[in-house]
């Protein structure tokens, strides 16, 4: 229904904007007194995906922590890394931090980051998830990031990631390098480093 203004209306909305004006709205005050620690050690990862981590120093500093390290964090992975007690704070897709929390591992997820930034490369021959059947996918590493992922876009369409998908593993060749060669039909790829090898194949 269309509500002509009319001058009353409008006198009555202006009146109410004014009365809001006069109440005050309790400020959100902070925990008060000094931090419990003023130390935090974060995990360091590289790339364009991890900058909200880098963009928190500042943050924190001004929260009043003064001691704040990024660690490097060797395999197994930030998750591990967590539960060891070796970092405070990390950054890491939501399936890693699914398989250590279900192993009983002492990680608490506190919000999520970022949608994903990774894209499954094939051959011009595969469309889609369902036709990597039979085919060679690239990995660094069985349980590596890269095959969780595949096996969960499998398995979501239906295929057996265990029967239907040929994995290729090889711990001393980059996946990228073995599609170039044509060794096998996909691998994913987290940016920037896949782009150069989009002529030999598709992106997913």
């Amino acid at each position: 229904m269309l509500i002509t203004p009319t001058r009353r209306r409008f006198l009555t909305a202006l009146s109410v904007a004014g009365a809001a004006g006069l109440v005050r709205v309790p400020r959100a005050v902070g925990a008060d007194g000094p931090l419990e620690t003023t130390s935090v050690r974060i995990t360091k990862n590289q790339g364009i995906c991890y900058a909200p981590q880098y963009v928190a120093e500042a943050l924190l500093r001004d929260e009043g922590f003064r001691d704040i390290r990024f660690v490097d964090t060797p395999p197994p992975g930030v998750p591990t890394a967590i539960a060891r007690g070796s970092v405070d704070f990390g950054m890491a897709y939501a399936p890693q931090f699914m398989l250590d929390i279900d192993a009983g591992a002492a990680v608490k997820v506190i919000g999520g980051v970022m949608v994903g930034c990774v894209e499954l490369f094939a051959r011009e021959e595969v469309r889609g998830v369902t036709d990597l059947k039979g085919k060679r996918v690239g990995v660094e590493a069985i349980g590596s990031l890269p095959n969780i992922l595949v096996v969960l876009m499998a398995a979501h369409v239906g295929l057996d990631p265990v029967k239907d998908i040929d994995w290729v593993t090889d711990p001393k060749v980059n996946p990228k390098e073995l599609f170039i060669d044509a060794k096998i039909d996909a691998f994913v790829g987290f940016p920037p480093s896949p782009r150069n090898c989009v002529h030999a194949g598709s992106g997913t």
